[in-house]
């Protein structure tokens, strides 16, 4: 069974100016979250998880297949994996890290050949590309992603395998600053 839904977030808050990016353990370390980041990533747990089963907003569901970006040539980046790792420890999932920054066609791919409800946590230069990978165009979503939005999920719907998918932006809505705005 193909997967009929696919949510697409951007990594938690990265380093910007004096705010120094730092490990789960505390050490400065460019390549990591900076602390909001990690309250993301802890929040994003409910958001997909929820102890009630009562999701915020019906186009969301628990992943059963978390993808995040491996470390590759293109990217040093932790973000995307330490963004969801916590999620996928709660769902006892193992995140899927096959694919680096550059590998976005074959992340495509492999979304929409898993089972059940798919989240991919990515850079956000890139994940208007991975959509237009899953749904075969570059008109159902905007092409930019704003570089200074952390809060959003875009989703994904398969409305049948040769008819197509519906695309839905939906605000996370977790930390004071969030934005119910979509990106336009």
């Amino acid at each position: 069974m193909l997967a009929t839904k696919t949510m697409l977030i951007r990594h938690a808050e990265k380093p910007d100016g004096d705010v120094q990016g730092v490990t789960a353990a505390g050490a400065k370390d460019p390549e990591e979250l900076v602390v909001r980041g990690w309250q993301r990533s802890g929040a994003l747990v409910r958001l997909f998880a929820p102890r009630d089963g009562k999701f915020v907003d019906p186009h969301l569901a628990q992943p059963r297949t978390i993808f995040a970006s491996a470390v590759g040539k293109h990217s040093n980046s932790l973000r995307p994996q330490h963004t969801v790792l916590e999620l996928a420890q709660e769902l006892r999932l193992k995140l899927d890290l096959r694919f680096p920054k550059g590998g976005e066609k074959d992340l495509a791919k492999a979304a929409v050949a898993a089972t059940g409800p798919v989240l991919i946590c990515w850079e956000h230069e890139d994940i208007p590309d991975i959509v237009n990978a899953i749904v075969g165009n570059n008109t159902t979503c905007p092409q930019k992603w704003d570089g200074s939005r952390f809060d959003l999920v875009w989703v994904l719907d398969r409305r049948t395998a040769s008819d197509g998918w519906d695309f839905t932006q939906v605000p996370q809505l977790l930390l004071a600053g969030d934005s119910a705005k979509p990106v336009l």
